[in-house]
Protein backbone atom coordinates (compact mmCIF):
# COMPACT_ATOMS: atom_id res chain seq x y z
CA UNK A 1 0.00 0.00 0.00
CA UNK A 2 1.38 3.44 -1.07
CA UNK A 3 -0.58 6.76 -0.67
CA UNK A 4 -0.11 9.38 -3.22
CA UNK A 5 -1.07 12.97 -2.70
CA UNK A 6 -0.75 14.79 -5.95
CA UNK A 7 -0.42 18.53 -6.51
CA UNK A 8 0.17 21.30 -9.33
CA UNK A 9 -2.52 21.21 -12.32
CA UNK A 10 -4.19 24.21 -13.28
CA UNK A 11 -4.96 26.29 -16.02
CA UNK A 12 -2.48 27.11 -18.59
CA UNK A 13 -2.57 28.80 -22.12
CA UNK A 14 -0.42 26.25 -25.14
CA UNK A 15 2.53 26.50 -25.01
CA UNK A 16 2.84 27.06 -21.61
CA UNK A 17 4.39 24.81 -18.71
CA UNK A 18 2.79 23.39 -15.83
CA UNK A 19 4.75 21.20 -12.72
CA UNK A 20 2.64 18.26 -11.58
CA UNK A 21 4.06 16.62 -7.91
CA UNK A 22 2.97 13.86 -6.43
CA UNK A 23 4.49 12.67 -2.83
CA UNK A 24 4.55 9.55 -1.11
CA UNK A 25 2.66 10.16 2.01
CA UNK A 26 2.73 7.06 3.60
CA UNK A 27 3.85 3.24 2.92
CA UNK A 28 4.33 -0.12 3.50
CA UNK A 29 5.91 -0.89 0.29
CA UNK A 30 8.85 1.41 -1.44
CA UNK A 31 7.81 1.49 -4.80
CA UNK A 32 10.01 0.08 -7.84
CA UNK A 33 8.37 2.20 -10.10
CA UNK A 34 6.08 5.42 -9.86
CA UNK A 35 4.45 6.59 -13.42
CA UNK A 36 1.97 8.59 -14.66
CA UNK A 37 -1.52 8.15 -16.74
CA UNK A 38 -4.15 10.47 -17.91
CA UNK A 39 -7.71 10.24 -18.35
CA UNK A 40 -10.68 12.24 -20.48
CA UNK A 41 -13.68 11.44 -19.91
CA UNK A 42 -14.97 8.88 -22.58
CA UNK A 43 -11.17 7.60 -23.22
CA UNK A 44 -9.28 5.03 -21.51
CA UNK A 45 -6.45 6.20 -18.87
CA UNK A 46 -3.43 6.55 -20.78
CA UNK A 47 0.16 5.97 -19.87
CA UNK A 48 2.43 8.82 -20.22
CA UNK A 49 5.71 8.26 -18.35
CA UNK A 50 7.35 5.64 -15.86
CA UNK A 51 10.49 6.18 -13.24
CA UNK A 52 12.49 3.45 -11.78
CA UNK A 53 13.05 4.86 -8.37
CA UNK A 54 16.13 2.86 -8.09
CA UNK A 55 18.13 3.57 -11.49
CA UNK A 56 16.30 6.86 -12.64
CA UNK A 57 15.46 5.08 -15.87
CA UNK A 58 12.57 7.03 -18.13
CA UNK A 59 10.73 6.02 -20.45
CA UNK A 60 7.60 8.41 -22.53
CA UNK A 61 5.00 7.79 -24.44
CA UNK A 62 5.22 9.31 -28.05
CA UNK A 63 2.76 11.78 -27.59
CA UNK A 64 4.36 13.74 -24.85
CA UNK A 65 8.35 13.02 -25.66
CA UNK A 66 10.50 15.93 -26.10
CA UNK A 67 7.82 17.77 -23.87
CA UNK A 68 7.54 15.66 -20.55
CA UNK A 69 10.18 15.14 -18.09
CA UNK A 70 9.67 12.75 -14.95
CA UNK A 71 11.42 13.15 -11.77
CA UNK A 72 12.63 12.12 -8.00
CA UNK A 73 13.19 13.98 -4.99
CA UNK A 74 14.53 11.20 -2.83
CA UNK A 75 14.52 13.66 0.12
CA UNK A 76 11.28 14.82 -0.31
CA UNK A 77 9.66 10.97 -1.67
CA UNK A 78 8.08 12.84 -4.59
CA UNK A 79 7.78 12.35 -7.94
CA UNK A 80 7.61 15.21 -10.68
CA UNK A 81 6.23 15.53 -13.93
CA UNK A 82 7.70 18.69 -15.52
CA UNK A 83 5.14 19.59 -18.60
CA UNK A 84 6.65 22.40 -21.11
CA UNK A 85 5.19 22.89 -24.52
CA UNK A 86 1.63 22.10 -23.80
CA UNK A 87 -0.92 21.32 -26.14
CA UNK A 88 -4.51 21.41 -25.86
CA UNK A 89 -4.43 17.60 -26.34
CA UNK A 90 -2.65 17.46 -23.35
CA UNK A 91 -6.05 18.17 -21.52
CA UNK A 92 -6.84 15.66 -18.58
CA UNK A 93 -6.54 14.24 -15.65
CA UNK A 94 -3.38 13.31 -14.62
CA UNK A 95 -2.81 10.27 -11.95
CA UNK A 96 0.54 9.15 -10.44
CA UNK A 97 0.36 5.84 -9.80
CA UNK A 98 3.42 3.18 -8.03
CA UNK A 99 4.22 -0.32 -8.37
CA UNK A 100 6.34 -2.73 -6.08
CA UNK A 101 8.99 -3.97 -8.64
CA UNK A 102 8.73 -3.83 -12.28
CA UNK A 103 7.08 -0.86 -14.54
CA UNK A 104 4.53 -1.55 -17.15
CA UNK A 105 2.47 0.32 -19.61
CA UNK A 106 -1.04 -1.05 -18.37
CA UNK A 107 -3.20 0.74 -15.68
CA UNK A 108 -4.62 -2.05 -14.21
CA UNK A 109 -0.71 -3.73 -13.25
CA UNK A 110 -0.65 -0.27 -11.07
CA UNK A 111 -2.20 -1.49 -7.35
CA UNK A 112 -1.94 2.13 -6.25
CA UNK A 113 -2.69 5.73 -7.21
CA UNK A 114 -3.10 9.68 -6.41
CA UNK A 115 -6.22 11.30 -6.37
CA UNK A 116 -5.75 13.23 -9.80
CA UNK A 117 -5.17 16.54 -10.93
CA UNK A 118 -6.60 18.55 -13.28
CA UNK A 119 -4.54 19.83 -16.28
CA UNK A 120 -6.55 22.24 -18.64
CA UNK A 121 -4.50 23.74 -21.24
CA UNK A 122 -6.42 26.49 -24.02
CA UNK A 123 -5.82 28.05 -27.28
Amino acid sequence: QVHLVESGGGSVQAAGSLRLSCAVAIYTYWPGCMAWFRQTPGKEREWVTFLYTSSGSTQYADSVKGRFTISQDNAKKTIFLQMNSLKPEDTAMYYCAARATQCVYEPAAFPNWGQGTQVTVSS
